[in-house]
């Protein structure tokens, strides 16, 4: 038996967790650069705030609904994530964190009769542990405990936040309610494809007459979906990877930029912050990329976007190593392109390899006492609680050019954040 657990609004949950006077008011979490809106609470949505909508274009709708409003705080959302993750664990091994607020879990070989009270009990404890509420949908399957998500919080006050998908009557009345766009891999051209073959639920995507295209449009990942909708279990748990494949800073800037020292800084800041965090998953890097965008719609080049990447002959996770060669590719594309004006850049470092797996090289390697300098600046770095050691060459005063003027605190990840609690 699979489940996915569903944190609930979860940005907004996160920020009630330390502002419990927000429960039951309208909330929206804004974009990098407070842009666009990017998680809503049921308040703010029943207000009419929607997805993706520029926080500029709402400013008399938020007045008027007395909504909420909070930058990111990706710092804090992160360390609630971790938490949650946690206490799941306690109730299987078995778990595929599949994004920052979902997780999947396999429950094989552990003797439980009762999955719905089982549920309620993972539920209570996360909600007592840690504030977030979740919604979690049992099921033969991955892609069916999906659709038992969906109905665990569509019909709540019915389900208790937990659905059981444990029976075919269950499973066909539950394909038969949910559309076709909601299945789970199917995206927005797929599903304009299936409406014009009146595919218009997911009982509907399962018919066999339907199967050859499913095949020709979705191909193998298709065919698995389809399996896995009949009560088939063909995808399994993915494991945990602790390393990323690739690592990539990337910002937009408040306003457009044209100026090269401070378009320099940014590269460096970029390639400094890609460095400390791969030295944080004990990793390093062969291939750097540095990319620069311009605004297409207010720029008439058949151009806007302008990138180029080196592989370097030795790993390295030197932030001075990592900063430089950024900086050199960072002039290549900035020369002939001086007269425009970019809105976003960024660094990548790829082909990632664990740095007990780095070989050293004969006739060209880094300098050897970078090792010893990138250690001390990280300890100093983390004692210090903030970004105090730099490079020379970035902003003394800044860690990101980004406007975030709804910021919460970062209660749980930063000493100078913690709530005081006064107890008489």
């Amino acid at each position: 038996m699979y489940a996915l657990v569903d944190c609930n609004n979860f940005y907004a949950s996160c920020e009630r967790v330390f502002q419990p006077e927000l429960n039951g008011k309208a909330i929206a979490i804004l974009s990098n650069n407070d842009g666009c809106v990017i998680s809503r609470s049921n308040e703010a949505k029943a207000a009419g705030i929607a997805m993706g909508v520029p926080a500029f274009q709402i400013k008399d709708l938020i007045k008027e609904k007395d909504v909420k409003v909070f930058s990111s705080n990706y710092a804090l959302y992160g360390d609630l994530s971790r938490r949650v993750m946690e206490v799941l664990q306690q109730f299987t091994p078995n778990i595929e964190i599949y994004s920052i607020d979902e997780a999947f879990l396999n429950f094989d070989g552990l003797n439980i009769t009762d999955y719905h009270d089982y549920g309620i009990q993972i539920k209570k404890r996360v909600q007592k542990w840690i504030g977030i509420p979740v919604c979690i949908g049992f099921a033969e399957t991955k892609a069916l405990s999906k659709v038992a998500n969906k109905i665990a919080k569509k019909f709540k006050d019915r389900t208790l936040g937990a659905y059981v998908i444990d029976s075919e009557e269950r499973r066909i009345k539950a394909l038969k309610w949910t559309k076709i766009e909601d299945v789970w891999g199917i995206g927005y051209r797929t599903t304009k494809k299936a409406k014009i073959r009146n595919i218009n639920t997911a009982f509907d995507f399962i018919q066999p007459q339907h199967e050859a295209w499913i095949k020709r449009e979705m191909g193998v990942v298709g065919l698995r979906l389809k399996a896995e909708l009949e009560g088939k279990a063909v995808l399994e748990l993915e494991p945990i990877v602790e390393q990323k494949k690739s690592i990539s800073i990337t910002r937009s800037f408040p306003k457009q930029i044209a100026e090269y020292d401070l378009l320099r800084e940014r590269i460096t800041t970029f390639a400094s912050v890609c460095a400390e965090k791969l030295r944080k998953q004990q990793s390093c890097c062969h291939t750097i990329i540095v990319m620069l965008v311009i605004d297409k719609h207010s720029n008439k080049n058949t151009q806007y976007y302008f990138n180029k990447a080196i592989t370097l002959p030795f790993a390295t996770n030197s932030t001075l190593t990592i900063a430089n060669t950024a900086v050199e590719l960072f002039k290549q594309l900035h020369k002939g392109n001086e007269h425009l004006k970019f809105k976003k850049a960024g660094v990548i470092v790829s082909e990632l390899i664990g740095e007990n797996q780095k070989q050293f090289q004969l006739f060209e390697e880094e300098n050897p006492k970078h090792l010893a300098l990138m250690k001390v600046m990280d300890q100093l770095n983390s004692k210090l609680g903030d970004t105090k050691i730099k490079l020379a060459s970035q902003n003394l005063n800044l860690t990101w050019d980004m406007n975030q003027r709804h910021l919460s605190p970062k209660y749980t990840t930063n000493f100078k954040d913690i709530l005081e609690i006064r107890c008489e």
